[in-house]
């Protein structure tokens, strides 16, 4: 199964190229010097990742077209809208009335959805929200793989089951042609065209070290790859970017100083806003966000973290439960509930509505077992699988039980693309719209 559909170059101008699929145009940056019109791609995340042979293409898409409409058939039908219904406070209906307009929302607006707690008005805020997900982004879903390569870290975040705290766990570190084997797999096996290489903050992968990951795996098989080190420094960032990786996943977890010095004694938020900010400003893909429920946080803060989020030019916002590892000094801190979360992801793409990806994370999955399906519904475009060999996966442990660390690769791929069919959505990132 390809997570991309291959599309057909119509023009190229200066480094952006003009794709067609099924009648839509896109637009990606390309970097493939000898790509010509007429050609056909693979895109992820706005990039022109590699050329398909004709017939290749052709086939591909021959097998796609009928499937392709019909899912967009069915998302249609499951996003439709009424906003008429009786019973509603009249201001709620007000506010969703000028999103739909394309009216940009007041932030005392968008607090007020964060506030919202009947059930029958949090059911449709979330239905709304996939309502403008289908209107902007149509029916496409992004997914990427991840390589969790290692769980050291040498952080003492205080929650986090790879931090300094946990003196239980079973730590590992991949060798680089460990590295290189998964990566392999993920895309030439299962047809993944998006990798996120991801570890603690491990002093024993130098800058350098990280450097020849990227690029080795890009000059052997082309894919769009996402940095996820922790802070490597701003010289880090440009070195990754020489090497390869087009993409940046760091959360900055909280916009709040004061809670987020709680979580990582000794650091400073300012630094990984530098990171992102610089990260941008290089022109990597962001993918960043905060951790809904932690200790002393206020609807005000999480307000804050979507806003913070759409200001550093986010490309994929992630939002996920705080599930404090029981090894670490906040080990007593409750889980949010599934609608905290929800409300965050639909209120993030009132936010955002036109360009955010928001992903439904492996937290969320792990705090509810439909959590999947549920944050697919209220908004969300985007999810990521497992592809770390299944012998380290198990003791990537942040927080206990996480979802689908026991599974393989197949079963993960086999039970996402169930429910993508049944709600209408294509496994396929299909570039930036014009």
């Amino acid at each position: 199964m390809c997570y991309a559909i291959p599309g057909k170059v119509i023009e190229i101008k200066d480094k952006i190229a003009r794709i067609e699929y099924f009648g839509e145009q896109k637009q990606a940056i390309n970097e493939i010097d000898e790509l010509c019109v007429g050609d056909y791609i693979y895109a992820q995340g706005g990039y022109v990742i590699k050329l398909i042979p004709k017939p290749e293409a052709e086939s591909i898409l021959a097998t796609w077209k009928e499937t392709f409409f019909d899912l967009q058939e069915v998302d249609l039908r499951l996003s439709k809208m009424d906003l008429e219904e009786s019973g509603l406070d009249r201001k709620l209906t007000v506010i969703l009335d000028k999103a739909a307009e394309g009216i940009q929302l007041k932030e005392q607006e968008l607090l007020y959805l964060l506030n919202l707690k009947d059930p029958k008005e949090l059911g449709l805020l979330y239905k709304f929200a996939n309502f403008l997900r289908q209107k902007h982004l149509k029916n496409s879903c992004c997914v990427h793989g991840i390589i969790e390569f290692s769980n050291y870290c040498s952080q003492g975040c205080a929650y986090c089951g790879i931090s300094t705290h946990n003196k239980d766990i079973n730590r590992y570190r991949m060798t680089k042609e460990e590295i290189y084997q998964a990566a392999d797999i993920a895309i030439n096996k299962y047809g993944f065209q998006a990798l996120v290489l991801q570890s603690g903050e491990d002093s024993h992968y130098l800058v350098d070290d990280l450097c020849e990951i990227v690029s080795t795996i890009k000059k052997r098989w082309p894919c769009l790859i996402f940095a996820s080190f922790g802070e490597v420094g701003l010289d880090g960032i440009g070195k990754l970017y020489k090497a390869g990786a087009r993409g940046l996943l760091m959360r900055f977890e909280s916009s709040n100083p004061e809670v987020y010095s709680k979580l990582h004694p000794g650091r400073d938020i300012k630094s990984r806003l530098a990171h992102l900010e610089a990260a941008y400003k290089l022109g990597y893909l962001i993918i960043t966000g905060g951790l809904v429920g932690l200790p002393g946080q206020t609807n005000e803060d999480l307000l804050n973290d979507i806003l913070l989020t759409r200001r550093l030019k986010t490309e994929m916002y992630t939002f996920g439960p705080f599930l404090p590892h029981p090894m670490t000094p906040l080990a007593d801190t409750p889980p949010p509930l599934t609608k905290d979360i929800l409300k965050v992801l639909a209120v993030a793409r009132l936010a955002d509505p036109v360009n955010a990806k928001i992903l439904v994370t492996t937290g969320f999955e792990t705090l509810d077992p439909k959590a999947r399906e549920l944050g697919l519904m209220a908004g969300a475009n985007s999810v990521m699988l497992n592809v770390t060999p299944e012998k380290f996966s198990k003791n990537y442990t942040i927080y206990p039980n996480r979802a689908h660390s026991s599974e393989n690769i197949q079963s993960q791929i086999e039970t996402t693309l169930t429910l993508l069919r049944s709600i209408g959505r294509a496994p396929t990132d299909l570039g930036v719209a014009l």
